[in-house]
């Protein structure tokens, strides 16, 4: 009598096992930078704070996912073209959703609602998507090469730097494969599972590739990350540490790069590790400050995005999960893309 094992024999290995792996890093991380933190000493330096600069920054931060919707309507213009506030209404429930759900839920989510809410198959939101993120990760690796011509890179920074540069360049290789080559792509992924959402996906691809609108999408990228700077840069001044502009832009570049693997809700650990990392560790701010500023950033980044996430959500009338769990149906073979969250 044969073993009733999934998979022809072979074990699967159990979900909540890459859970607790992301859940011992993050906890490791934290631990790693705070274990001998003087919690004590420290707290009255919060009450110095200089709180214009922390307007600005969530000002900023603001501008940062305004200006994000904004380069995604451009991408989507082949496609249907979408106003700008429901754009940036589906972004906002996909950070909150970051911020939420771990492995960065947000992203499916998010595509999700700009499918359904604009009647575009979530599978085409999806290849824009792709796009995004292969040319965040484009200029990633360029200011991380930048980066390590100027400093001496710890080693882990140094390793995912490169290891992000060969995914970037395999996964962008495949991206101008389906652009210029979209019928034998077609073939390609004829015989997949997921086969009908590939081939959406390699159409979408195609599409926005070709378009005009995809060389100002890439143009519109250097605005997105270079607002990213600024909140960076106000906190820093906020916190009265005295750094310049390209020395945020290195800050800004180690965290983007150690977040760039999903993890916990908020990317908690690997955020407060990276930061401090490259406050201390290559930029040569004192331990115990940069210790309490990674706090700092973390909490100026997450609450503002919960509070507008929920802002954001709430206008949608349903429930996080709620519309967790219709974005996985949706991505899933055979989906029907029309039905409202």
């Amino acid at each position: 009598m044969s073993s009733p094992v999934a998979g022809g024999g072979r074990r699967r290995i159990p979900s909540w096992v890459g859970s607790a792996f992301v859940w011992a890093i993050s906890v490791g991380c934290l631990l790693w930078v705070y274990h001998d933190f003087n919690w004590k000493a420290e707290l009255p330096r919060f009450r110095d704070i200089h709180w214009a600069w922390i307007v600005i920054a969530v000002c900023a931060d603001i501008l940062v996912y305004v200006s994000q919707a904004w380069r995604w309507n451009m991408l989507l213009s082949p496609i249907a073209r979408l106003p700008l506030w429901r754009t940036v209404q589906a972004i906002y429930v996909g950070l909150f959703a970051n911020e939420v759900l771990p492995f960065r839920s947000g992203e499916i989510i998010r595509c999700y609602l700009q499918g359904v809410w604009n009647r575009i198959p979530v599978s085409l939101v999806l290849s824009s998507a792709l796009i995004e993120r292969l040319v965040d990760g484009l200029w990633l690796v360029l200011g991380f090469t930048a980066i390590a011509a100027m400093l001496d890179l710890p080693q882990p920074v140094e390793y995912g730097g490169y290891g992000l540069a060969v995914i970037v360049l395999a996964l962008g290789g495949l991206v101008a494969f389906a652009v210029f080559n979209k019928r034998f792509a077609h073939h390609v992924v004829t015989r997949h599972r997921f086969s009908e959402v590939l081939r959406s996906v390699v159409e979408g691809v195609h599409v926005m590739g070709k378009s005009p609108s995809f060389g100002f999408s890439i143009l519109a990228s250097i605005v997105y990350l270079g607002l990213q700077l600024v909140p960076v840069y106000a906190m820093i001044r906020g916190y009265g540490v005295d750094l310049t502009i390209a020395d945020s832009a290195v800050v800004l570049v180690v965290i983007r790069l150690s977040t760039v693997i999903p993890g916990l809700p908020g990317n908690l650990g690997l955020f407060n590790a990276a930061a401090f990392t490259a406050l201390h560790n290559m930029l040569g701010v004192d331990s115990q400050t940069a210790k309490s500023l990674s706090a700092v950033m973390f909490f100026i980044v997450t609450v503002p995005l919960l509070i507008a996430g929920s802002i954001a959500l709430a206008a949608t009338g349903v429930k996080i999960k709620e519309v967790y769990a219709s974005a996985h149906r949706h991505t899933r073979p055979r989906a029907a893309y029309h039905e409202q969250p």
